[in-house]
């Protein structure tokens, strides 16, 4: 099983918001004990072989040399001087990076990484990334959305999921979901019900009204962005400053129908939709390994260790992506990349040096489904070095007894910092050395489902994580 992407708890309280949300992004760098952070959003994880050697160069020359991919397949760079903001910026708008300084943190899009390489789902979305960016970077060019600049007002955390109809990202509980739909069109989503629900009415109490729309493909673009605009308004209503929409108070929910009202005037036809688009049950994200495609061409996927690779593993991604004549690489929400465009032939070699250079190219690998938070040294609140500890326990695993095991994340400290949604196997450090192993989520996402949990040290740590993921 893949690490989910990581969730945002939800309470039974509205939370109201005294601050603006303080995500770090290419321009807002955020310092941390082993130098500045800058997060750079990629929407659909989609790079050219150029932009991503832009990347690796910015990570070498400016940063630690390492490129981490986040959970939603955004590239993070670590160890930057304080005094490099503006060099960094300007390497990023050369490279096509940084297309509008003021939509910089609000460019979170997450696509069906698959989407027209191996033929499945009902659409390929690549398009929509397009043009949902464009929207949300110039939204001069659609003059129907309402008032200038308005967008650039989302939280760096709000979240678009462009899904091709397979159900990848549309499982990932973002605050707008589009879904291709059999014969063309698309779902719209708003609020992140589970794939399959109903139009729903404002639950009692708070969280957002969720429900579906239906509207045309040509006009999906547009109709996201517009939900964001009717978000933006809902919260300056409600006085709560929200990020996030299941962060509205019922009164001032995203509804159904007044989505449709927006969306009417603007032009967009929509109609209800009752239920999940299409026949196909949810897909899992693209495992290790080849991908055939229905043009008799191979995309290749591949895991990264903890998310994290190194200049010289990114150079040998980047260099792949110029061979295969495909010239792009494409970063998942699952901490991943996939290259596309490889001749039959030339898989087996390309997956051996991606393997030979540590990258995860099988699908029984101990280290999928593992996850870990920066710990010690970059993060000051941390306990422990959870990587190290991490990557010693990932050594010590076999990938056998479950056949999709609970995923397991290794925390420095309680706020488990990106920690995954769902049942989960936490493994929270409580000194240098010491660990608290506990399977948490369930019904209540972050409720232990056992009461103490059972107390490791860094050595004992395969075996009790590996007990509690059932795979011994």
């Amino acid at each position: 099983m893949p690490l989910p992407p990581t969730t945002t708890p939800s309470g039974d309280e509205t939370p109201v918001r005294g601050r603006d949300d303080a995500c770090p992004g290419a321009l807002r760098l955020h310092p941390a004990d082993d130098g500045s952070l800058a997060r750079i959003r990629v929407p659909g994880g989609l790079l050219t072989a150029r932009q991503a050697q832009t990347l690796g160069r910015v990570a070498e020359e400016l940063g630690d040399g390492r490129l981490d991919i986040t959970s939603r397949g955004n590239a993070q760079v670590r160890g930057l001087a304080a005094g490099c903001g503006a060099e960094l910026a300007a390497r990023l708008r050369a490279a096509g990076l940084l297309p509008s300084d003021r939509h910089d943190r609000v460019r979170n899009i997450v696509a069906s990484p698959l989407s027209g390489l191996d033929g499945g789902g009902h659409a390929d979305v690549v398009t929509w990334v397009r043009e949902l960016d464009g929207v949300l970077c110039d939204e001069a060019c659609v003059d129907t959305l309402a008032g200038r600049g308005e967008l650039s007002g989302l939280s760096g955390r709000f979240l678009f999921a462009l899904d091709d109809g397979r159900g990848d990202v549309a499982a990932l509980d973002a605050d707008v979901t589009l879904i291709a739909t059999p014969g063309g069109g698309a779902v719209l989503r708003v609020g992140g019900p589970p794939a399959g629900a109903g139009v729903a009415s404002v639950a009692a109490g708070g969280a957002a009204a969720r429900g579906d729309l239906w509207v045309r493909s040509e006009d999906a673009a547009r109709a996201a962005a517009l939900a964001a605009v009717e978000f933006l308004a809902r919260a300056r209503e409600s006085g709560t400053r929200a990020w996030r929409i299941r962060e509205l108070p019922g009164q001032h929910a995203v509804t159904v129908d007044r989505l449709a009202a927006r969306l009417a005037d603007a032009g967009i036809d929509s109609e209800p939709h009752p239920g999940a688009p299409g026949p196909r049950p949810p897909q899992p994200p693209p495992a290790p390994g080849p991908v055939p495609g229905p043009d008799g061409r191979h995309a290749l996927s591949v895991a990264l260790p903890l998310g994290r690779v190194s200049a010289a593993q990114w150079r040998l991604l980047t260099g792949l992506a110029s061979r295969s004549g495909a010239d792009e690489l494409r970063m998942t929400p699952w901490r991943g990349v996939v290259l596309p465009g490889f001749a039959p032939d030339d898989t087996r070699g390309a997956l051996s040096e991606l393997s030979d250079a540590g990258l995860v190219t099988t699908p029984d690998s101990p280290w999928l489904g593992v996850g870990a938070c920066t710990g010690r040294p970059g993060c000051a609140k941390s306990l422990a070095d959870v990587r190290a500890h991490a990557t010693r326990m990932a050594a010590g695993t076999a990938r056998q007894g479950a056949p999709d095991p609970l995923p397991v994340y290794v925390s420095g400290c309680e706020r488990r910092c990106g920690h995954p949604g769902g049942r989960w196997v936490d493994a929270l450090a409580t000194g240098d050395t010491d660990y608290r192993v506990t399977v948490r989520g369930g019904a209540k996402r972050d409720a232990p489902e056992a009461e103490d949990g059972v107390e490791v040290t860094a050595e004992q740590l395969a075996g009790a994580v590996a007990a509690a993921r059932g795979t011994t």
